[in-house]
């Protein structure tokens, strides 16, 4: 039986073509906004491949922060909020700090208070998701950003085709540790890849830019363990990898759907451990704290 999980990763091809066909472009951050991106958890890391992008791009300034630690003194030009539940209470309480600044959030649910904290909102309820651990709703947003900023995904999601499809390898179900490693927008997606096997399936993982493994963290690496590029790795890494017997791995799939092929790889091993990854141990769909 297929949980909630496991089909909502599989969807995930179809869900990114609907979001580059229909990208908001009015209610998202203009070029040269200085533009503050928001959220928890997930979302923050997602909030990092985003600010990272469009920054790069040369859009504007863009920042990216966890709710709670987000700058309530600095001035921005617009907030954006990322937010599934739209019930995350440090992004709720957020906006309602903020004044005289322009706010988007982006949510997968139009019933929530998040529709009313912030000034414009895109719901992107197609892609809800059922099961605590977030995977279509974090992946199909950053889709959409990443169409906002001129992107043609058209590659990004025949990769991911790929990723829901190829057959996963035995050595990444069975191995002992994971270091994550992204470089530039990728980053963000590599504390995602961790904090997905994590959830799913108790799982020591660990993530780092990829440059800065080697100053300290490369010292976990050894037989049984994983590190694991999203995206273009350093030259001489693997080499630097492999001769201490851990396992590199890396593709040319873009870093999106690369992150696809984690997420499988935690629920491989959820049910390899016996656990449900519909049902995560210590977690919710939204931490909302009493006042």
């Amino acid at each position: 039986m297929t949980t909630h999980t496991e089909a909502e990763i599989a969807s995930q091809p179809d869900c990114w073509r609907r979001a580059v066909e229909n990208v908001p472009v009015d209610a998202l951050p203009r070029p040269g906004e200085r533009v503050a991106v928001v959220g928890c958890g997930t979302s923050w890391f997602i909030a990092m491949a985003y600010a990272t992008l469009r920054e790069r791009a040369g859009l504007g300034e863009t920042d990216a922060f966890a709710a709670s630690e987000a700058p309530t003194g600095r001035r921005y030009d617009r907030v954006l909020a990322l937010t599934r539940s739209g019930t995350t209470t440090e992004v709720l309480e957020l906006l309602g700090k903020v004044h005289d600044i322009r706010t988007t959030a982006i949510t997968a649910d139009p019933d929530t208070p998040v529709m009313s904290a912030a000034d414009q909102v895109i719901v992107l309820d197609y892609a809800d998701e059922k099961s605590v651990v977030q995977t279509r709703f974090a992946t199909t947003q950053l889709a959409m950003l990443r169409a906002s900023l001129g992107e043609d995904l058209t590659r990004a999601i025949a990769d991911a085709e790929q990723a829901v499809a190829t057959p996963l390898s035995e050595q990444l179900v069975e191995a002992e540790q994971f270091s994550f490693l992204g470089a530039g927008w990728s980053v963000g997606l590599a504390q995602e890849a961790a904090l997905k096997m994590r959830e799913a399936s108790r799982s020591w993982t660990e993530a780092y830019p990829a440059m800065e493994y080697r100053h300290g963290p490369i010292s976990i690496a050894g037989p049984g363990r994983v590190t694991w590029m999203l995206g273009t790795a350093p030259e001489g890494l693997r080499e630097q990898v492999e001769a201490t017997g851990g396992a590199f791995v890396e593709s040319a799939l873009d870093p999106m759907a690369e992150l696809i092929r984690a997420q499988r790889v935690a629920v491989a091993r959820a049910f390899a451990r016996g656990l449900n990854p519909d049902e995560p141990l210590h977690l919710t769909r939204s931490v909302i704290l009493s006042s």
